[in-house]
């Protein structure tokens, strides 16, 4: 039974939506991927991807889209230790762009360096891992998500 005198939370014009986020380890074998929202900002291995063909790779993506209702995708973008491109970083972003092509989703590139080999110490699937720590860097780098408390104050 509903209370239908109950407050309900105030919207927040200014407020972004919850993004569900799809973060991706990216390699030419295998795709490690993890799963998180903003509003809880908690990354998760999903599962890994063997990469055998582009078509079969976002078929499997195309499935996860729609189970997990993903918002966001964020790819791990390679680099030297010095910063610099190399051949992966050039692979990562192509994949980047074709899930932007494919899916019309946004996506963010997030440095990646030392996360394959960080995830190496780590139990369990380790492009999956990597894949989550990608995820921790994103939400690490925007903003939290602000609740807005004052109606639990009106009837003071």
């Amino acid at each position: 039974m509903v209370n239908q005198d109950s407050q309900q939370l105030p919207a927040q014009a200014n407020q972004k939506s919850i993004e569900t986020v799809l973060a991706f380890d990216f390699g030419t074998k295998k795709i490690g991927l993890a799963l998180g929202n903003s509003l809880l900002r908690v990354a998760r291995p999903l599962q890994t991807i063997k990469h055998h063909s582009n078509d079969l790779t976002f078929q499997q993506i195309q499935k996860l889209i729609k189970e997990w209702e993903i918002t966001l995708f964020v790819v791990g973008l390679p680099r030297h230790p010095d910063g610099n491109a190399h051949e992966m970083t050039n692979r990562c972003t192509r994949f980047g762009n074709q899930l932007l092509g494919r899916f019309h989703l946004p996506v963010v590139w997030m440095d990646e360096r030392y996360t394959s080999a960080t995830a190496n110490h780590q139990h369990g699937d380790i492009d999956a891992q990597a894949a989550v720590m990608i995820l921790e860097q994103y939400f690490a780098s925007t903003p939290s998500y602000q609740i807005d408390d004052s109606f639990l104050n009106r009837n003071k």
